[in-house]
């Protein structure tokens, strides 16, 4: 087996996307909890609530995913599981 390592940054561009690192449980039973998300400033935000989850199209940023709404410091936002070209990863919407 290679051992060398995968450079995603080609992946990694777009305009209206943020791609975020996420804390996040996976539960027994398949369901999927993100916890807390690190902003591209390096500012780590805690999610304080899941108000929905639901396949959804990023109508701002293009692509799609698995849609959280989620509430963080009392306002509601947008994370998006994407699944593209073999990679699993979380992005959010740029204001």
């Amino acid at each position: 087996m290679n051992n060398t390592a995968i450079d995603y940054a080609p992946y990694m561009d777009s305009d209206g996307k943020v791609y975020v690192d996420v804390t996040e449980r996976r539960l027994k039973d398949g369901g999927l909890i993100p916890l807390s998300f690190v902003w591209e400033d390096g500012v780590e935000y805690t999610v304080d609530g899941i108000l929905d989850a639901r396949p959804a199209a990023s109508l701002k940023a293009g692509g799609m995913g698995l849609r959280f709404t989620v509430r963080v410091k009392r306002r509601e936002t947008f994370m998006y599981l994407e699944e593209e070209r073999g990679l699993c990863r979380w992005f959010m919407e740029r204001k």
